[in-house]
């Protein structure tokens, strides 16, 4: 007799989306997502479980960096499916006994979400079934200070993150944002920056004849011109 295989269906929102609201229980108190947020940037990021080895590693290094991201107009929201109570055994752990890549009694600061009922991983599409039907895989959205979700990177359970990658993203989009451009491959702040293509064929040619200063065309669609690291960085770090 033929089994007929039904696979779920995992809903997700999309870049452009604005960000799913909820409230929740979190280490530092009830939050209401993302209104408590509003004009600031934020990474709501989750991990399979507490008390697991790679999961620790991303929450000290994130902790280590928090100032940083702070820094850039940026919160860091967590996310699992583990309990308030379990959170709090865990954090606590990590802080008087873990020490990993000379970072030690690291403090975890920024919010750790309780999501039990998995509502708000549902809600994110981070319960993933082909991977665990009961763990939130490594998703990381970046939403932005009007609410809209910007950028999303998922990763399996068994990958920790890459977080040099999630601080670039960050300055990159606003980046972006500021001057109105784009980032090239590998991009960092310093490097040259993609001007958006020209919109007439007169534009064009003036760029391709050299007339816009300080605009290199490489050809008519693919421009790009310098913007100095720390006129990048005074616009996108707190004062």
């Amino acid at each position: 007799m033929e089994q007929t295989m039904q696979q779920e269906i995992v809903s997700m929102p999309r870049i452009g989306d604005i960000a799913p609201s909820f409230k929740a229980v979190t280490t530092q108190g009830e939050i209401n997502f993302p209104a408590d947020y509003s004009g600031k940037w934020v990474i709501l990021f989750s991990h399979p479980a507490d008390f697991t080895p790679v999961c620790t590693s991303e929450f000290m290094t994130f902790a280590t960096m928090e100032k940083q991201f702070n820094e850039a107009n940026c919160q860091l929201v967590g996310l699992s499916v583990d309990g308030l109570y379990s959170h709090i055994a865990w954090l606590r752990t990590i802080k008087e006994k873990i020490e990993y890549k000379g970072m030690k009694d690291v403090e975890v600061k920024f919010p750790l979400i309780e999501d039990i009922t998995m509502e708000v991983s549902k809600k994110y599409g981070m319960i993933q079934p082909g991977e665990s039907s009961t763990k939130a895989v490594r998703a990381v959205f970046f939403i932005d200070p009007k609410g809209i979700i910007r950028t999303i990177i998922y990763y399996p359970l068994s990958l920790g993150r890459n977080f040099d990658e999630l601080y670039r993203v960050l300055i990159a989009l606003q980046t972006a944002d500021e001057f109105g451009i784009a980032t090239p491959a590998d991009w960092r702040p310093g490097d040259d920056v993609i001007v958006p293509p020209a919109g007439s064929c007169g534009t064009a040619k003036d760029r391709m004849e050299g007339k816009e200063k300080d605009v290199k065309c490489h050809d008519w669609f693919f421009c790009t011109k310098p913007i100095a690291k720390d006129e990048i960085m005074k616009k996108v770090l707190k004062k």
